[in-house]
């Protein structure tokens, strides 16, 4: 999902080591935090790894265990690690921690691998049946589908088709005001503060990308002008909610294409070619 989002070149320098024009010395080293999406890039590593024929005996993969909080006391943390990444470790925890690296068990690691494959399927049921009734190893994965089925549309007890939460929290920040992508970010509001919760683990330019699809999708759900800043990418834009959008926002949808299809690991959410929505109860079902 981040790489059909961000096209940054520190994201593409990391893509470029699952190229086929990498060599690779034996033994690699895998560092990885508690993260969300640390754990994800570590199946990814393992199966490409395993791709190019490298054994899981000259694999290290070095875990870090979770930085302890700061932030101020009583602050809401979303229900999801995505604040820690393995820079935040002083040296001397790598040090100790490279000093007993030892290989993932086999069966660990064919797990990792697994998951990565289930991930990547275009069909997702697998992958979040396995988020749902966990797999040994891997704690990551009940935030982890928490975290992802806030992208998806969702469907109410009765057949109603909704906005996914992420998304309609976006259209309740949004009014009849002009908003660039950073207002919208820092909205001092309920919905504001949810939302930035699954920005702290998309990255803010998700937010911009997110709201220029909506400005080009045909609903007219969002109007977008020129903002005060064209050289800065969270305030070159300005975006208002039209009466489409409301309607949208709150009486929900009368078809899955009624809003911009988004990538997600293998498929595309809001696409009818892919038309998997949360059911009540947190369930990903086909329409």
């Amino acid at each position: 999902m981040r790489r059909a989002w961000w096209h940054s070149a520190t994201f593409k320098k990391w893509d470029h080591l699952y190229s086929l024009d990498v060599r690779w010395e034996i033994p690699v080293v895998s560092w990885v935090s508690t993260s969300i999406v640390e754990r994800v890039d570590l199946w990814r590593t393992c199966s490409w790894l395993r791709h190019l024929g490298i054994a899981t005996r000259d694999v290290l993969i070095l875990e870090l265990d979770k930085v302890p909080p700061g932030g101020t006391p009583g602050e809401p943390l979303p229900p999801f690690d995505f604040r820690w990444s393995v820079p935040d470790h002083p040296d001397d925890v790598f040090l100790e921690r490279l000093r007993t690296a030892r290989p993932w068990p086999r069966a660990r690691y064919d797990r990792a691998v697994s998951l990565w494959e289930q991930y990547v399927d275009a069909d997702p049921s697998r992958f979040v049946r396995s988020c749902t009734r966990g797999v040994e190893g891997f704690p990551e994965l009940a935030p982890l589908w928490t975290f992802l089925s806030a992208f998806f549309p969702r469907r109410t007890g009765d057949g109603a088709l909704r906005l996914s939460r992420f998304d309609e929290l976006l259209l309740t920040i949004l009014s009849g005001e002009c908003l660039t992508p950073l207002k919208v970010h820092v909205h001092k509001s309920q919905a504001g503060d949810e939302l930035s919760q699954w920005l702290s683990a998309t990255g803010d330019l998700f937010l911009a990308d997110r709201l220029a699809q909506w400005a080009r999708h045909g609903s007219r759900a969002v109007e977008r002008g020129a903002g005060p800043r064209r050289d800065v990418k969270m305030m070159s834009s300005v975006y208002r909610l039209t009466e489409a959008g409301r309607r949208l926002r709150d009486n929900g949808l009368q078809q899955l294409s009624d809003a911009p299809a988004l990538p997600i690991a293998g498929i595309e959410a809001y696409a009818s070619s892919s038309p998997w929505v949360v059911a009540e109860g947190g369930q990903l079902v086909r329409l």
